[in-house]
């Protein structure tokens, strides 16, 4: 971090630099003691901001809150159409038979179990969302798991981990990183397909160390045997969507990949349409539409994953098709209004996450200005030129401080602190941003130590939910998880430094 600060001379501008360090500091400490609701505390501390910076009055109304709650357009808009599709999944008695295929097919082994569950929430998680989709899982899966003795705090252990491995394949979360930091899909989905495969590393070793102190008497041979063959299917199947990628890209890794990853495409391609008209020739036959779920809809979470992931689809059409197919999938007679009811209440469930956006963007603008022509700052917008120098000196220089020094700085994300993706992260991202480190790196220091606080944080309402439920402190569960939340984030740290820190 070998730089200096400069141009702070001016008493003007080092009063205002203390004011805007200042109201960082106290805008935290009132959400991380539940003073202040990161609701409420995002925008006032976008407004105050802007004015300690320099900025009119007239422009903070009319650029900071005006322009600020409408940036992040395109990211509430997919998390609302995810919303959907989530409560169609739940309406349908899709995820809820899901679990209970899976449960049925585990047998009466503590391990596979546990494993089984693991995979089945990391599924479902990467389309489902909110707390009423985890009370309806959990509902299910706790039971079950508690059946063949595995522990209480283990049991709420691996469904945090599931929800948070599944977070990192959730499409409608990768809208925030394209949003805010200007990349592209193509950019976005293989880290995240990296911090899949570290988290699932993670939880593997989770469910076998947890279970081994629960007491159970474990065959490790037979573990790593079924570890190794459960890596080696992911790592696989990730191995083959990289190589289908955009023609440029082929054209880098060679012609016969780029032939391999065509084929890939094809064969995703007709397996979509295959699955897509069985549902239509099953819709239109009444005497197939009974009350049991049938297992064509178990493939409704993975319609819009696919779509993205092969095909690079817009993120909103991708839901759209999930939930159309969903809605062919599971179609009986009056299902209509059940598609209705869950666009309805799809939206509402999603409301506080777009509630929080409209504040990330507001210090979004706040922090980076509006963008465009500024005729009334031709120096530049002024919170900008005031935090570009302290910037420059915190922004780590290389790969290894870049590691180094967001590792030490992971626990900062829990209680909502000032790197909770849902408190702070975003406006402490722009400021890196501004300061002029890559938005890959960017990126990937958000989405590797946001593992901690969806997997760790006390103040996560499903941590609390999960908790009270299993009878054990929610304080314990952050100790027993954030060993191996910390080494998943360090995982990623390392990952993100040496893909996007140059130097």
């Amino acid at each position: 971090m070998g730089r200096t600060l400069n141009n702070m001379d001016a008493p003007m501008e080092t009063l205002q630099l203390t004011g805007l360090l200042a109201i960082f500091l106290v805008t935290t400490l009132l959400m991380f003691y539940r003073i202040l609701p990161a609701l409420l505390a995002l925008p006032l501390m976008a407004v105050l901001l802007a004015l300690v910076g320099g900025v009119t009055p007239n422009d903070v109304m009319q650029m900071v809150v005006g322009k600020g709650a409408i940036k992040l357009h395109g990211a509430y808009t997919i998390a609302i159409f995810g919303g959907m599709l989530s409560i169609l999944l739940q309406k349908t008695k899709v995820a809820e038979s899901f679990i209970k295929k899976g449960a049925e097919l585990s047998g009466d082994n503590p391990w596979l179990i546990a494993v089984i569950m693991l995979l089945l929430i990391v599924m479902l998680f990467s389309t489902l969302g909110g707390l009423g989709a985890i009370i309806m899982v959990a509902t299910i899966v706790l039971p079950v798991m508690a059946s063949v003795g595995i522990g209480p705090m283990t049991c709420v252990g691996i469904f945090l981990m599931g929800i948070s491995i599944g977070g990192t394949l959730n499409v409608g979360n990768w809208a925030l990183y394209t949003t805010v930091m200007g990349l592209k899909v193509e950019q976005v989905r293989p880290f995240a397909l990296i911090m899949f495969v570290l988290g699932l590393v993670a939880a593997l070793l989770y469910v076998t160390i947890q279970l081994y102190r629960d007491g159970q008497n474990l065959n490790f041979k037979k573990i790593a045997r079924n570890m190794a063959l459960t890596l080696a299917l992911v790592g696989g199947g990730l191995g083959a969507y990289f190589f289908a990628l955009t023609p440029d890209q082929q054209a880098l890794i060679g012609q016969g990949l780029g032939t391999l990853g065509m084929g890939l495409k094809w064969l995703t391609g007709l397996g979509l349409s295959a699955l897509t008209l069985a549902v239509i020739l099953r819709a239109v036959r009444p005497q197939a539409q009974g009350d049991e779920v049938h297992w064509l809809s178990f493939f409704g979470p993975l319609v819009p994953l696919l779509l993205i992931l092969v095909f690079s689809l817009d993120f909103t059409a991708a839901f759209i098709a999930g939930l159309l197919y969903t809605f062919v999938a599971t179609y009986r007679k009056g299902r209509l209004n059940v598609l209705i009811q869950a666009c309805l209440e799809g939206g509402s469930v999603v409301m506080p996450s777009v509630l929080l956006m409209f504040g990330i963007g507001m210090i979004l603008v706040a922090i980076m200005g509006p963008g465009g022509d500024l005729p009334n700052y031709p120096n530049g917008w002024p919170v900008l030129n005031l935090l570009k120098p302290i910037t420059n000196y915190l922004i780590p220089g290389n790969a290894f401080v870049y590691v180094l020094m967001f590792t030490a700085l992971t626990p900062l994300a829990l209680y909502r602190g000032p790197l909770n993706l849902w408190g702070m992260g975003y406006g402490i991202a722009a400021v890196f941003l501004a300061g002029g480190m890559p938005p890959a790196a960017v990126m990937g220091l958000l989405m590797s130590v946001g593992q901690v606080q969806g997997i760790s944080d006390p103040t996560n309402t499903q941590n609390v939910w999960l908790a009270n439920e299993m009878r054990v402190d929610v304080q314990k569960v952050l100790w027993n998880t954030l060993p191996y939340a910390w080494g998943l984030s360090a995982a990623g740290l390392i990952c993100a430094a040496t893909l996007y820190m140059r130097g």
